[in-house]
């Protein structure tokens, strides 16, 4: 369900308040912290930034993960890698520090509205309203938005790794924004990480995983997360681009299981259900499963070599154009020109049936 909407309207007497001359920074301009979210490792409030009379949300870590030294790191890559991703799809950070019990913090734009998990539980249980107000063009027209929001990120060199529904979010005025970048592998670069955590990455992944907690979402995984693979790139997020649209098309998921040694054998070992098979009442495009299928490939070999080739099939899906992973036969060209083209075939025709009357008239 949407978030209730609880951002104030703006008034003269919140622009024009006077800064006072004893003003406060740090953590101790923010008004009250009042829960918001919480996750495995961090907790996710909402307060008043006291200066700019703003509403934002205010990120720490557990306090029992506060000593953590791989936590802390990952805390300052997810503050450091949203800052430098400066895109639209991104959540502004506005600070970076420590309260005043010394704890690390960082704060960013507050988003009303709702997760694409939520939206396609819905759909999946078939709520009326959501099935209205996300037909599939709005879901592909959101994946687009995921898409380029990605392709810009691995062009600064950054790879999610932790893509998924539940990491999207749908902003009341359309916004969609991509969110959670503690996972994320930076490509080397000095600005967003410390070389130590680099070297970490590179050199053995899965050894940073403290006994009894998983990084990621298994479900969401690529084949390569879930083999523990070192060298990742970014096909292992074109693969979670092709969970989240294989759910947008069935309303179901790629894999489920008990555990994780289930969900990782499916991911390995089984083949992967066609989306037209799995859900026929669907009527899902032949060239729009193609798509599917393409950024499912369990070799990354074989996957779209990059983000930006499973955008451009998308958006040229979108626009009714032939995408670059199908074969069409013969009719399917005729039936797509035609369909195409109705409108001008049918003005002809009615041009023509038009001047045939005005001539059997004037005989």
């Amino acid at each position: 369900m949407i978030k209730e909407h609880t951002e104030k309207t703006l008034h003269t007497r919140d622009t024009d308040h006077l800064l006072p001359s004893a003003w406060k920074s740090g953590s101790l301009k923010y008004d009250e912290l009042k829960t918001l979210a919480e996750g495995g490792t961090g907790k996710l409030y909402t307060t008043t930034d006291k200066n700019l009379l703003r509403t934002v949300a205010y990120k720490t870590l557990h306090a029992d993960l506060r000593d953590s030294e791989i936590e802390t790191k990952r805390f300052l890559r997810e503050a450091r890698v949203t800052a430098n991703i400066q895109h639209p799809g991104t959540l502004p950070v506005y600070e970076l520090g420590r309260d005043r019990e010394g704890q690390l913090f960082f704060t960013m734009k507050k988003v009303e509205g709702r997760d694409l998990r939520q939206i396609l539980l819905d759909l999946r249980h078939e709520i009326p309203d959501v099935m209205d107000e996300f037909p599939l063009p709005r879901l592909l027209d959101i994946l687009i938005q995921v898409c380029q929001t990605i392709a810009y990120a691995h062009d600064v060199g950054v790879i999610h790794r932790d893509l998924k529904p539940a990491n999207v979010i749908i902003g009341k005025f359309g916004e969609v924004y991509v969110l959670d970048w503690g996972l994320a592998k930076v490509m080397g670069s000095p600005s967003l990480s410390s070389p130590e955590l680099i070297e970490e990455e590179e050199n053995a992944d899965f050894s940073l995983t403290p006994v009894g907690r998983h990084y990621g979402t298994p479900m969401y995984m690529s084949p390569e997360i879930a083999r523990g693979d070192a060298k990742l790139d970014h096909r292992a997020d074109v693969f979670s681009l092709g969970i989240m649209l294989f759910e947008i098309l069935t309303h179901r998921f790629l894999v489920e299981g008990e555990d994780f040694v289930e969900i990782k054998k499916k991911l390995l070992e089984e083949p992967f259900p066609l989306p037209r098979k799995i859900a026929p009442e669907k009527s899902i495009p032949k060239d729009l499963q193609a798509i599917c299928v393409k950024a499912l490939k369990r070799n990354k070999e074989e996957r779209y070599s990059a983000v930006t080739g499973l955008l451009a099939d998308l958006q040229r899906f979108r626009h009714d154009e032939e995408v670059s992973v199908y074969w069409y036969s013969g009719w399917e060209k005729l039936t797509r020109w035609n369909h195409r083209h109705a409108y001008s075939i049918l003005s002809i025709l009615s041009a023509l049936a038009g001047a045939g009357i005005y001539a059997l008239f004037q005989k």
